[in-house]
């Protein structure tokens, strides 16, 4: 079986793999990551309509693994996410164009004739709603049982909770490594970046590794997807809002953006939120590709939450598979030049607005 790395940028690569290890695949192949040579050597020229940079990026995957030893393809249609701001938004519903990417790109390997067939290679396209975990043993099954032999609804259903609990161990270890983050930075006062972006800009080709480009300057740098959840440190952050009444819990985006039904849009700006909050956050770097319809309307709120608590914010936008290598270096640089200037007053500042450090947060 074939399985696109691709799929890690939507955060499901864990479930994915927990899933077909309980199901015992015996042979599972993923593509390599993201890359510009990838692109142009397997997707060009396989994009039936004009698209964004990750949905492009895809007919890559696709077509490197049409040269590996594999006899099935799998690449779900992912409808919504798996999101820990669940239960307190209206929906966690994936991007349409994401949504979508497989038939457009699937057209793209059809047009001068069926390209899977001639390869011997089955591609199965699963409808996937991750919000409704009760619902995805049935379409799992519907799509799997024609291409695994003998595969039952009960067999899938409990391998849709081993890949589960795969996704749950690796987002709990993700999210304590981010603590350990953030407790290194109150222990030495030192500042951190955030970074807002799609989960498909972690992908080194896509992301174009602007996160690294500020490490290098010894800056650690956190993502809002693994951000800590710890009871105390957003009873810490949050706690005083709440009692207030200005929101219902530290997850409660309502305040800022009442059309909570897009996943990676609610927790962009959830991650807006902590980033004004937690005061060793000094700088938030937003991401986002070239034509992203779903990160336009957010631009403008975003950088109002961010920049007003006082908190450095940048942008860059328009990323697509060309990677302007001297213009990100110069901007990187701008960047720490203002981190260093404006960090240690910003902490300042937060701290004043917040309670007594917790004790846990020296642990």
């Amino acid at each position: 079986m074939g399985i696109p790395r691709f799929l890690n940028v939507w955060g499901t690569h864990q479930f994915w793999v927990g899933f077909f290890n309980a199901l015992g695949v015996g042979k599972v192949v993923f593509s390599s990551e993201t890359s510009e040579e990838q692109y142009r050597t397997y997707g060009k020229g396989r994009i039936t309509m004009d698209s964004c940079f990750p949905v492009k990026a895809l007919a890559g995957h696709i077509g490197e693994l049409l040269y590996k030893d594999i006899n099935l393809l799998f690449l779900p249609m992912i409808y919504s996410l798996p999101s820990f701001l669940k239960g307190h938004v209206m929906d966690t519903l994936s991007c349409t164009r994401v949504f979508m990417s497989v038939e457009n790109i699937k057209a793209g390997f059809l047009r001068e004739g069926n390209v899977f067939e001639e390869r011997g290679i089955k591609m199965v396209s699963p409808f996937v709603p991750f919000a409704e975990a009760e619902l995805l043993p049935k379409y799992l099954w519907t799509s799997l049982k024609e291409v695994i032999p003998g595969l039952t609804l009960e067999e899938t259903g409990r391998a849709v909770k081993e890949g589960f609990k795969a996704l749950e161990s690796f987002e709990k270890r993700m999210r304590e490594k981010s603590l350990e983050v953030v407790r290194w930075c109150a222990k030495n006062n030192r500042p951190a970046i955030l970074v807002l972006a799609r989960p498909y800009h972690m992908d080194p080709g896509i992301g174009h590794e602007i996160d690294g480009e500020f490490q290098v300057y010894g800056y650690p740098v956190l993502w809002y997807n693994y951000l800590p959840l710890d009871d105390w440190l957003l009873d810490w952050l949050f706690g005083k809002e709440i009692r207030e009444g200005i929101i219902k819990s530290p997850f409660d985006i309502s305040d800022v953006w009442t059309s909570s039904y897009s996943s990676n849009t609610n927790e962009i700006i959830w991650g807006a939120k902590f980033a004004t909050r937690l005061p060793w956050i000094t700088g938030v770097i937003r991401l986002s590709s070239y034509e992203c319809g779903m990160d336009q309307p957010t631009f403008t709120p975003v950088q109002k939450i961010v920049e007003g608590s006082g908190t450095l914010f940048f942008k860059f936008g328009e990323l697509d598979e060309t990677k302007p290598a001297g213009s990100v270096k110069i901007r990187v640089e701008t960047i720490v030049y203002y981190l260093e200037k404006y960090s240690e007053d910003i902490i300042e500042k937060k701290l004043r607005r917040l309670p007594p450090l917790p004790e846990k947060l020296f642990l």
